[in-house]
């Protein structure tokens, strides 16, 4: 197993600094670049230049790239070039605060996701199994803005429930004020979460209700219980348990529309704005951690199906 895992992790390093390269290479080839964020109109070529050169801008690409690439394995993130703020320290208070939000949904949806997921697939083409099936198809279209404008013209405005906006309010700093902004947001991601969950579990549960393994339990007499809970379960929650590393990236950056709408102080609104204002270091950053993210929660998926499944282990 352990060699494995190995290999597994030498596949990722390249793969990492591929990425890097490509997302430096993008943000390159944009039409503007974060020069354009800090001159005006009225600025002398002269002025422009000089302010090229101070920050590097006017050394070859691939030279920008090792020095940035140098600064990001010493921890040096750089500078925001609009706010002039250390973007180490903005994503050090602002990740911890989009994981207080995303975990607790993503849990949250992922169990009931297994419940309802397990349902419909034992119950496969039944009244049961499509409206559940259908009520994701009709979920999935809708978009995660859309509801969580409903949610807070709903809870904040109309029924005066809920906080509408922020984490906390203004002067205050306690739990229960917190659980007040949270909720709403919370409610939004869970079930944006549900959805795509439910039609991965039902899938696994179809696919195994299909095996012989099954039929072969009927044809001994087993009854619809014994067959779900001490057969099928198993086989199923397998994958779906290696599905949780490839939930990583979201920790950090599947709430950005989520945050932003409810001026979540997390990744969200922070990459939009750099987005917004051209301030390529900051968007750099979120798209190489966002990256990163992906290529270490398929690392992590593979390493928990590896410790999961007896098959993979002997494989190693």
């Amino acid at each position: 197993m352990a060699k494995y895992i190995f290999k597994r992790i030498l596949t990722a390093i390249p793969l990492i600094i591929v990425i890097t390269i490509l997302c430096f290479s993008l943000i390159h080839l944009a039409p503007y670049d974060a020069i354009d964020a800090m001159t005006t109109p009225k600025m002398s070529p002269e002025m422009v230049q000089m302010i090229r050169e101070k920050y590097g801008y006017d050394q070859p690409v691939y030279v920008q790239y090792i020095r940035w690439l140098e600064g990001i394995l010493n921890g040096n993130f750089g500078y925001s070039i609009v706010t002039k703020t250390n973007i180490f320290d903005e994503l050090a208070t602002r990740i911890p605060n989009t994981i207080k939000l995303v975990l607790p949904s993503y849990l949250t949806a992922y169990v009931i996701s297994i419940v309802l997921g397990l349902v419909a697939g034992s119950h496969k083409n039944k009244w049961l199994d499509k409206l559940i099936d259908g009520i994701c198809s009709l979920w999935i279209a809708m978009p995660t803005f859309w509801v969580a404008m409903h949610f807070i013209y709903l809870f904040g405005y109309k029924l005066r429930i809920f906080p509408i906006l922020g984490m906390h309010t203004v002067g205050v700093n306690t739990l229960s004020d917190f659980l007040l902004h949270f909720i709403t947001p919370y409610m939004v991601l869970t079930l944006a979460f549900i959805p795509d969950n439910v039609r991965y579990v039902r899938s696994s549960t179809i696919t195994q209700y299909s095996e012989d393994y099954v039929m072969v339990q009927k044809a001994f007499g087993a009854s619809k219980a014994e067959i779900m809970f001490k057969h099928v379960c198993k086989n199923v929650l397998l994958p779906v348990i290696t599905k949780l590393g490839m939930a990583l990236p979201t920790l950090v950056t599947g709430a950005v529309i989520t945050e932003t709408v409810f001026s979540w102080p997390g990744i969200g609104p922070y990459f939009i704005k750099a987005v917004q204002g051209m301030d390529y270091p900051i968007v750099m950053i979120v798209l190489i951690l966002s990256s990163t993210l992906v290529v270490l929660g398929n690392l992590l998926s593979d390493i928990l199906y590896c410790v999961t499944d007896p098959r993979i282990r002997k494989m190693g």
